[in-house]
């Protein structure tokens, strides 16, 4: 019988291995798949039921016919279209070319992994007197997906969206990227008023459910001014349409032009003007969203509508520091001074406004994410509750307060679960939100709800494809749950961005490491732009001690002081063994006087003091001092008791000895790691074969390794995560593991 897939090719394959995972349980049943992409049509047939029939169902049950038990095999049109995204790359096989009924042939990819598929050559291809080789080349998608099982019987259909497609990609027709209007105004004090527009216009465009809109980090990158190759843009966004123009800002009046493009037919949709006082103007990003929406064919709900066409408030000036609020917000570098002069600006607004409910849920979002960043007192936090309190009581349904409150309770009061339920609700009228999206990623993640975690960062990493920080949150939870392959490709997008990005080359040297692979790590780590202390951990790997000795004794002088202590405790690592005990315990020693300098200069109750209590709690352990170890792991946890290395920190206790190989066999068979550790990873360690012998501090029950996630959600705090590091700390004599949350509830999910 066929199951039918109208939206994705994709669809049908993850279907197939998740039959083939939930068969596990009945292994008397034996099935077999095939997949094609084509037209299909719905039909009545004789017993005026409805079913399906075209030559997509056809060509589906010749590709299933060629198949054995367990194969998942694929028409070459959908294997193609797989192969357009890099992580299905290492599943897909090819068999070639293969002589079907009435003469035509097929050409077949077998689809299998560790856990799913059959790898096996089936038995009509072997008799096949002669095979073409494999030359995957890319295609578009016809009309949909028909998978034929033999076993089973269903039927699913989904509601197709229009697709066009360009250069062998799939491009949604109701798609929009609002590149940066020029700013034409000759005040510099009035620069920031168009990227204000931008801003909202993108914000109002964002409410509207049928309609793909790229977010503002991706679209950035092609600055104004400058002649830009259109057609090129859109695809590299994934879209259709394209605005562009410009804002002029004299006096009291605007004018903002604007033209939106059919950017893969360089077609002009519509060319306006718009000439308007600042009174007049405020309503203006509301009635562009409803032009743009209308031209690309987008349909609003009610709602919808009401929200777009919505005016934030009737107070000119009020509305002038709210724009310059939101320029200050979107700033590449949201640091303190921004984020201070977004504080400022709102305050103004709605000391102008005291109804102005954007302008109080803006200044609440960026007081709790000063108080979690830069401010943890309580005059911070109440600052945020009073702003968000204020945005209750004027519109509590509003989309964005569901948003501010979100963020309270995520960033004030560690309150995960409340702050999803926040967000979903704030999606529910920001659908196109990448900073809702991102967040709602973030929370699953901590929750260890990785699958969710990872669909909602492939969502927020189509809207906003060139965001780094996106992609590198993408890549670091597919590490987590050890699927590499993909990782990896995620890695290897950011550094086609951005190719020094020393956060992305640190991961992919610990993607590669958790594999064992060792030789993929030798290019990297002489790159000079890596990260000295990779280089040393590399040769720590390769049991070259001396090595190791000599590049981090070099990288010492010219290491940042927030990082030395990470050097200090490979340097003691590996003067430990390479046979310098002395040498070593002098590096440990050092490692604690730098790790309790650095504490006397953070703020109290911060994520800096967490990480580095815990730091100071592994290099006593390595020292010896279990009980001053322990009293800093739990002070660690107390900070933040959700945090998933805090946790292990605060469970270590004093032991006599435990099995290293053990601790790897447990960390290996989790279903989610969220942890650097692997069998592989374990094995790299030098001290696997001595840790037994060792006197040490230990965990309860051989919990996981760090997981990335804290510190991937504030990378602009962190320009290098030193996780990996960690993990490797945590792994050394004599404390033989680190951990993460406990994860035996996700198997309860």
């Amino acid at each position: 019988m066929a199951l039918v897939f109208f939206n994705s090719p994709e669809e049908p394959v993850r279907c197939a291995l998740e039959i083939t995972e939930a068969l596990k349980a009945y292994p008397q049943l034996q099935l077999r798949m095939g997949i094609h992409s084509g037209p299909v049509s719905g039909v009545t047939d004789v017993n005026d039921r409805s079913n399906v029939a075209g030559a997509g169902i056809n060509m589906a049950q010749r590709v299933m016919d060629c198949g054995d038990a367990g194969h998942i095999l694929l028409s070459k049109r959908v294997a193609d279209d797989l192969a357009q995204h890099e992580w299905w790359h290492p599943y897909l096989h090819d068999l070639g070319e293969y002589p079907v009924k009435h003469g035509v042939n097929v050409f077949l990819v077998n689809l299998y992994t560790d856990q799913a598929g059959n790898p096996q050559l089936p038995k009509k291809i072997k008799v096949a007197e002669q095979r073409v080789a494999a030359t995957l080349r890319r295609r578009s998608i016809i009309v949909a997906a028909a998978v034929l099982l033999a076993a089973l019987v269903a039927l699913f259909i989904y509601k197709r969206q229009p697709f066009r497609s360009y250069g062998g990609e799939l491009i949604p027709q109701k798609s929009v990227a609002v590149l940066p209007l020029e700013n034409l105004t000759e005040e510099k004090e009035n620069a920031y008023f168009a990227d204000g527009v931008q801003d909202e216009l993108l914000s109002n465009l964002s409410k509207i459910k049928d309609l793909k809109v790229i977010s503002r980090t991706s679209v950035m990158q092609y600055k104004a001014g400058i002649t830009r190759n259109l057609k090129e843009i859109a695809q590299q966004l994934g879209v259709t349409n394209v605005v562009e123009g410009s804002v002029r800002r004299f006096g009291n009046h605007i004018r903002v032009s604007v033209q939106l493009i059919d950017a893969l037919t360089d077609r002009h949709i519509w060319v306006q003007n718009y000439d308007r006082t600042l009174a007049d103007s405020l309503a203006l990003q509301g009635e562009l969203a409803m032009e743009i929406a209308a031209g690309v064919g987008s349909t609003l709900s009610p709602q919808e509508r009401a929200r777009v066409e919505a005016t934030p408030t009737k107070n000119t000036a009020a509305y002038d520091a709210y724009l310059r609020g939101r320029a200050f917000s979107a700033s590449s570098q949201w640091d303190r001074s921004n984020v201070e002069g977004a504080i400022r600006s709102f305050q103004e607004a709605v000391n102008l406004d005291p109804n102005f409910v954007l302008a109080w849920v803006r200044l609440s979002c960026a007081q709790s994410w000063s108080y979690f960043t830069y401010d943890p007192s309580p005059a911070r936090l109440a600052a945020a509750k009073d702003a968000l309190n204020h945005a209750l009581t004027l519109n509590p349904n509003l989309p964005e307060t569901h948003l501010a409150l979100g963020y309270y309770r995520y960033h004030g009061q560690r309150d995960y679960a409340g702050a999803l339920a926040e967000f979903e609700r704030a999606e529910q009228g920001l659908p196109n939100d990448v900073d809702v999206i991102t967040a709602i990623a973030l929370i699953q993640r901590r929750l260890g709800h990785w699958d969710e975690a990872i669909a909602e960062m492939r969502r927020a990493v189509e809207l906003d494809p060139r965001n780094i920080n996106a992609s590198l949150i993408l890549a670091t939870t597919y590490g987590a749950v050890r699927r590499f392959p993909e990782a990896l490709a995620a890695f290897d997008r950011v550094l086609a961005f951005e190719p020094t990005n020393r956060v992305a080359l640190g991961e992919k040297v610990s993607a590669f490491w958790a594999t064992g692979d060792l030789k993929a790590v030798e290019p990297l780590v002489a790159e000079p732009r890596v990260d000295p202390l990779l280089r040393g951990l590399q040769a720590l790997f390769q049991r070259r001690y001396a090595t190791a000795i000599e590049i981090l004794s070099k990288a010492l002088p010219n290491t940042p002081e927030e990082e030395k202590h990470f050097a200090l405790f490979r340097l003691g690592l590996s003067q430990q063994l390479a046979g310098d005990v002395a040498a070593a315990h002098a590096t440990y020693q050092q490692a604690a006087q730098d790790l309790q300098r650095a504490l006397e200069k953070v703020a109290p109750g911060t994520f800096q003091e967490a990480e580095l209590r815990a730091s100071l709690g592994v290099t006593y352990a390595v020292l010896g001092e279990a009980a001053s170890a322990v009293s800093e792991g739990q002070k660690a946890m107390a900070l933040d008791p959700t945090s998933k290395y805090l946790r292990s920190a605060g469970r270590c206790r004093s032991r006599n000895s435990h099995s290293q190989a053990a601790i790897a066999d447990t960390l290996s068979r989790r279903d989610y790691s969220g942890a650097v550790a692997t069998r592989s990873r374990v094995g790299l360690n030098p001290e696997r074969s001595s840790l037994p012998k060792t006197r040490g501090i230990d965990c309860a029950k051989g919990r996981k390794i760090v997981t990335s996630s804290w510190l991937t959600e504030m990378p602009r705090r962190f320009p290098l995560p030193r996780i990996r590091q960690r993990a490797d700390a945590l792994l050394s004599n004599p404390l033989p593991c680190g951990s993460g949350r406990d994860h035996s509830d996700d198997r309860k999910r």
